[in-house]
């Protein structure tokens, strides 16, 4: 019943368009005259602009040339020494790049000095001192010519110093000119840009229009705004009307044949793809859905729409669940980061109010102390987690390669890591590569050295006894290192692997909860060896330990053989009377030092900017060392040491940063500074410092 409701609907929509396309058809006919002298015209007006454009374009790479020539200091001095061998080996090898046939050069008394001709050009000056003239007011301006060869186009630019960007024309020192004969190479070349007709036609010749082609003209002006010629661009206009009643019956033809053939196969053809279309709209059947893939022309295309369509939503549904399971783990993120942050500010508040408001004696007061000082370096840590974590997700991190010597840098970090471990019970062993690394490797070794670092630390953090060990394996057929740390510790639940290295997920368990941390050391090991083109895995069981590999690129810097360097212990003594300048804006930074330092042989003066900073190190020759803050009002601790260094190249210069990532230190070793040291103040590291450079 609904078929043979709906076929005469359909069959009636079918005559009715047809009715209303004839009409149609014969409106159009009648506005097509109309609409022929249009488009004539707007082909006209486009084709004008396009040739004009692209005639702009051909001369820009001349105009972008010869700018840079004639505000050039050299330039300037060869119209003044008029050396030209000078002129030969320099402009008059420029004939190619400039595609031209003639450079000249005119002083600024307007007489000339100078051409690099081709063979094409035999005219020696033909420069009108006029066209001088305007380039005093315009700089640079391009004109045409009539000389004995033909015409030519001539560019030229007033030559100017480098340091007189606007052209005074008071400056100008001279005149630079780039001549380009219009020959039937050029007009062939000029032909293929346009992809048009060119015939060259005399200043007082009118264009005619011709019905089935587009012309234009562009006229070649001479430096006083006379007419010497045209360029006359023509192209064929490919609009036919004539044939339109001769279509008009083959269409009408056409038109009563396709309309039986849609009489005949109307329900095959339209009705029961349609048919499938309101069922899959009604009930979203995929039967349905699959039959009308199978249909013929656009049907098919829309049954594969509508299955597309079922694909997003499930794909929608998806990330809907997933932005939930985000948001969930940023609040638990946002949670436990509230909670780590809490935990050593409650310490450091609590314990300094004891020292403050009660009688305590000298052991509790050194106990307390102790507490505070670790609470405070649990709260830088979990601030810089933040802050490079930051950085990696804005894309402000990139790697800073350098030499390194790996094997003593793997060494380094063993010996550094191993006095920090303050368990007894647990084994720290560095595993010797079978094939140390024959010559120094190219990586970033800052970034190396915090995932090494990181993995080390977690290690160490999750094993109570057993043994935590590290090493590398030099692997010079596919051109990676391949590093392995290993420990003995509580291991991973397997479920837990792929979440692993996410930034906002954290393994929970008591042990994670104890040792506290955000869970973001192994985010940033991750980021930073896939930002040096490496990869990261894990390996590991519950109560059977865990390992970590991680392999980056191996590229040799082949110079001679490298030897391990051993581990230097620094051995501190007490120097003698000696100056120092701590350049410290803030009291109670520079309050800090001088306690620090009260009960050392030094003698101490400040400056509370930079600029003040560099009129003391210059003004007073006895200072020793500078503890330079980088953030200074006036004057940055950066722009300090760019006026200090030249007057005094062999003063020390460290500077006190409150920055402390990787780029933060390339960044102070590029300014030249001769070391540096982080806020918070480490007493040992100063001293160390000071030490070794005084």
């Amino acid at each position: 019943m609904t078929v043979k409701k709906t076929f005469p609907k359909i069959l009636w929509l079918i005559v009715s368009s047809s009715i209303f396309f004839i009409i149609l058809y014969f409106a159009l006919f009648y506005y097509t005259k109309k609409a022929e002298k249009e488009v004539y015209k707007d082909s006209v007006e486009h084709f004008d602009n396009e040739i004009h454009k692209l005639l702009d374009l051909e001369s820009k790479p001349v105009l972008v040339a010869i700018n840079n020539d004639s505000n050039w200091d050299e330039f300037v001095n060869f119209i003044a020494s008029k050396d030209k061998v000078w002129f030969d080996q320099t402009i008059g090898n420029e004939l190619e790049i400039y595609d031209a046939e003639y450079l000249g050069a005119y002083d600024a008394q307007k007489n000339f000095i100078i051409r690099t001709p081709t063979p094409r050009i035999k005219t020696l000056d033909f420069i009108p001192k006029k066209a001088m003239d305007l380039l005093d007011k315009e700089g640079i301006k391009k004109f045409y010519l009539k000389i004995p060869e033909g015409i030519v186009e001539v560019t030229g630019a007033a030559i100017h110093p480098s340091d007189d960007p606007l052209k005074n024309k008071t400056k100008t020192s001279g005149y630079f000119f780039v001549v380009r004969l219009m020959d039937k190479e050029f007009f062939e070349n000029l032909q293929h840009i346009t992809n048009s007709k060119i015939e060259f036609l005399g200043s007082n010749v009118v264009i005619k229009e011709e019905k089935n082609k587009i012309a234009t003209a562009f006229q070649l002006k001479d430096s006083n705004g006379k007419v010497i010629g045209q360029l006359l661009f023509q192209r064929n206009f490919e609009i036919y009307f004539e044939n339109t009643i001769n279509l008009l019956y083959i269409i009408i033809v056409t038109f009563f044949i396709s309309l039986l053939v849609n009489l005949i196969y109307t329900r095959r053809l339209v009705y029961y793809p349609l048919d499938l279309i309101r069922r899959v709209l009604e009930t979203g059947n995929k039967k349905a859905i699959k039959l009308l893939k199978e249909s013929n022309g656009e049907f098919s295309y829309i049954g594969n729409l509508f299955e597309e369509n079922n694909n997003q939503k499930l794909e929608l549904i998806t990330a809907k669940i997933k932005a939930e399971e985000s948001d969930r783990l940023k609040s638990s993120f946002l949670a436990n980061l509230s909670h780590e942050i809490r935990t050593p500010m409650n310490a450091i508040n609590g314990f300094t109010d004891l020292i403050i408001n009660t009688n305590i004696n000298e052991t509790e007061k050194l106990e307390y102390l102790n507490v505070i000082e670790k609470s405070g370096k649990n709260l830088v840590s979990i601030i810089d987690d933040l802050i490079e974590m930051s950085k990696i997700d804005s894309n402000q991190i990139s790697p800073n390669y350098t030499v390194v010597n790996l094997e003593s840098c793997v060494s380094e970090l063993y010996e550094t890591i191993k006095v920090t471990i303050p368990k007894k019970s647990i084994e720290f062993i560095l595993i010797k590569s079978s094939m140390p690394a024959e010559f120094n490797i190219i990586t970033d070794d800052i970034k190396l050295k915090q995932v090494i670092i990181n993995l080390l630390t977690n290690a160490i953090k999750f094993t109570d006894v057993g043994m935590v060990t590290f090493g590398y394996e030099i692997d010079e057929k596919n051109e990676q290192i391949h590093f392995t740390v290993r420990d003995t510790g509580l291991g991973i639940d397997e479920q837990e692997h792929q979440n692993i290295f996410d930034r906002f997920k954290r393994v929970d368990s008591d042990v994670s909860i104890k040792v506290g941390g955000l869970g973001l050391g192994l985010a940033i090991s991750k980021a930073y060896v896939e930002l040096l083109g490496g990869s990261i895995s894990l390996e590991s069981k519950v109560g059977k330990g865990s390992t970590f590999y991680f392999s980056i690129p191996l590229k040799y810097a082949k110079v001679d053989n490298i030897m391990v360097r051993p581990v230097n212990n620094l051995e501190v003594t007490k120097s003698d009377s000696k100056l120092i300048l701590i350049a410290e804006d803030d009291n109670i930074n520079f309050l800090l030092f001088q306690k620090m330092m009260q009960h050392k042989n030094y003698e101490i003066i400040r400056a509370i900017n930079g600029r003040e900073a560099v009129e003391i190190c210059l003004g007073n020759p006895n200072i020793d060392l500078v503890l330079m803050d980088i953030k200074m009002p006036i004057m940055t601790g950066f722009e300090a040491i760019e006026q200090i260094q030249p007057m005094r190249p062999n003063l020390p210069i460290i500077a006190q940063t409150a920055y402390s990532s990787s780029e933060d230190k390339a960044k102070i070793e590029e300014a030249g500074f001769t070391d540096y040291i982080t806020k918070p103040l480490d007493r040992e590291r100063l001293f160390e410092l000071l030490t070794k450079y005084l």
